[in-house]
């Protein structure tokens, strides 16, 4: 097998699953209405429903599902092989991430903009948006956790990532002021701010940053808190939006660049049913492989976003399958050369070979070294220099991690918000306590600083394994919320299987590698994730029985 019929495979399999599969979901399940008025129109306030272009918003959805979540994966989730990698992205695409994505963002539109365990409560029963209010809440502090590490550790290890990530954020802040301030042409100012960010690439190579990790995730702390609270027009839609251009020249560079070498794959494309994956044991392939390749096939975290920021920003309702939908197979892509680049060069650059996938302690050099793949095939193929290929590959896969870091503090903030609005009576809600928590910088503060320091205390798999754990039950519990929403509001009672079979498919499998993760990791990991996984398993249960209990009730009046 070669690179370049990956890549061709690759590029089918996602136009033909858009045009034959979404659509159909878009027109038979979701009906989406062009002339309906969407949440930002209705309830705009200048700070989170803003009316706005569909490629702005398509920018900002991007960047914050994508993360480091597609790259980190599939970099993992090798050692199983590529094909069982590549075959879980392609599969979970298709039929899991991408619906779960688009319904997660029909739902939202159709209940104010509100976030999807706010319309699961609304569906199912109210204490279920309690519960689940909860699960997002730990989940987004585990994502918190593992970006941090990632952010930090790419910060280290190549200095240069550092100066260029600060001028990015700079750079995002002078696109935000002209194009919400001044009003400027939004052709023109992208173009400036993307010959800027070229600029800060090549100026950060000779301007390296040196901190250490305490310094640097001290840093990050400050930088997600303002961030997370600031209105999304000062930095959080136009960087989401120039990375959105970060990450189509990275897939169609590297794409193409695959597609010229067409190297054959050096890495097998199948090790061991039970590789060393997770923290050096042995896991197998199923059910654990949800716990590593997240992002890059499907994700919880992704109906958060879609039902917490991209929802309020929709200027039309036909936007959210080229969002919702073609986002997600776009990420796939990602993964798709993710995977294909190590198979080529990643792995023997690192000095793993397949004899070594048992060895701990081989997943931190292929994740090193994963930019150094990127750069080598762009090198073979277009000559492009070593050093601005790697800063370039490591830049995407930071700026995408920190945009997740912040986009997933804000969010952390609205659950925080949902569970202490449902649990404190209207009467209560008038009281100084109950504002103060669910004030916006004291509820970003609390997710933030929980996370930050789950950072300082597990190691970077342990955490990794718990952010899947997290994200892909919450991905399952999504989906049945969508299914219930589709077959008690959308179908008058008609179950729809297009969101039943992946949602319980999707259960029973995290919910096997959870318990996995909890008997085999006693004494590995930290109290602290150890108990969020037992909480996380409890809740799971319980919402499981709710949606079941919520399908037999039939339509809703």
């Amino acid at each position: 097998m070669t690179s370049t019929l990956i890549i061709i495979v690759g590029l089918l399999i996602y136009v033909a699953v858009y045009f034959l599969y979404g659509r159909r979901v878009a027109t038979n399940v979701a009906k989406l209405d062009a002339k309906a008025k969407t949440p930002a129109h209705r309830l705009y306030d200048g700070v989170d429903y803003v009316p706005t272009r569909w490629p702005v918003v398509f920018g900002h959805h991007f960047a914050s599902i994508a993360g480091a979540g597609p790259i980190v994966g599939p970099i993992v989730g090798v050692t199983w092989g590529w094909v069982p990698a590549i075959l879980w992205v392609w599969f979970g695409n298709a039929f899991i991430g991408a619906v779960h994505d688009f319904m997660a963002i029909v739902a939202s539109i159709r209940y104010d903009g509100r976030s999807i365990q706010w319309v699961a409560g609304e569906v199912m029963k109210p204490r279920v948006s309690v519960i689940f209010g909860i699960f997002v809440w730990i989940a987004m502090v585990l994502i918190i956790a593992a970006f941090t590490n990632v952010v930090s550790g790419l910060f280290i290890s190549i200095p240069s990532v550092a100066t260029a990530s600060i001028f990015f954020i700079i750079i995002a802040v002078l696109v935000g002021y002209l194009l919400y301030w001044k009003k400027q042409n939004l052709v023109a100012v992208t173009v400036l701010g993307l010959v800027l960010l070229i600029g800060g690439i090549l100026l950060a190579q000779v301007l390296p940053i040196y901190l250490d990790r305490t310094a640097w995730l001290l840093a990050l702390f400050v930088y997600i808190l303002i961030a997370a609270a600031l209105p999304v027009t000062i930095l959080l839609q136009p960087r989401d939006y120039l990375n959105a251009y970060i990450l189509i020249v990275f897939l169609a560079v590297g794409g193409v660049a695959f597609l010229i070498i067409n190297q054959p794959l050096n890495w097998p494309g199948f090790t061991y049913f039970s590789a060393h994956t997770i923290a050096g044991q042995p896991s197998p392939f199923w059910p654990t492989v949800p716990l590593i390749i997240a992002c890059g096939s499907l994700s919880g975290f992704h109906a958060i976003v879609g039902s917490g920021t991209t929802s309020k920003m929709l200027d039309n309702e036909m936007s959210a399958l080229r969002i919702g939908y073609g986002g997600m197979l776009m990420e796939g892509f990602l993964s798709t050369i993710v995977i294909t680049s190590l198979g080529v060069f990643g792995l023997q650059a690192a000095g793993v070979t397949a004899g070594q996938v048992g060895v701990a302690g081989w997943v931190p050099l292929a994740i090193a070294h994963f930019s150094e793949a990127y750069a080598m095939g762009t090198n073979q193929a277009f000559g492009m220099a070593m050093d601005f290929g790697m800063t370039f590959a490591s830049l995407t896969v930071c700026a995408f991690a920190l945009t997740s870091l912040d986009t997933t503090a804000r969010l952390g903030r609205f659950a925080w918000q949902d569970i202490l609005g449902r649990v404190v009576s209207p009467a209560g809600q008038a009281g100084g306590a109950y504002k103060f928590f669910t004030q916006r910088w004291i509820a970003s503060l609390i997710a933030a600083g929980i996370g930050v320091y789950m950072a300082t205390t597990d190691t970077f798999v342990a955490l990794w394994v718990g952010f899947g754990a997290a994200n892909q039950m919450l991905a399952a519990v999504a989906l049945m919320a969508s299914c219930i929403f589709s077959t008690r509001v959308l179908r008058a009672g008609r179950i729809c299987w297009v969101t039943m079979i992946p949602a319980f498919f999707l259960w029973i499998t995290v919910f096997s590698a959870m318990v996995w993760y909890v008997i085999v990791m006693m004494g590995v990991v930290g109290p602290l994730t150890l108990g969020f996984m037992v909480v996380m398993i409890v809740l799971s249960v319980i919402l499981l029985i709710e949606a079941i209990s919520a399908l037999k009730a039939g339509p809703m009046k």
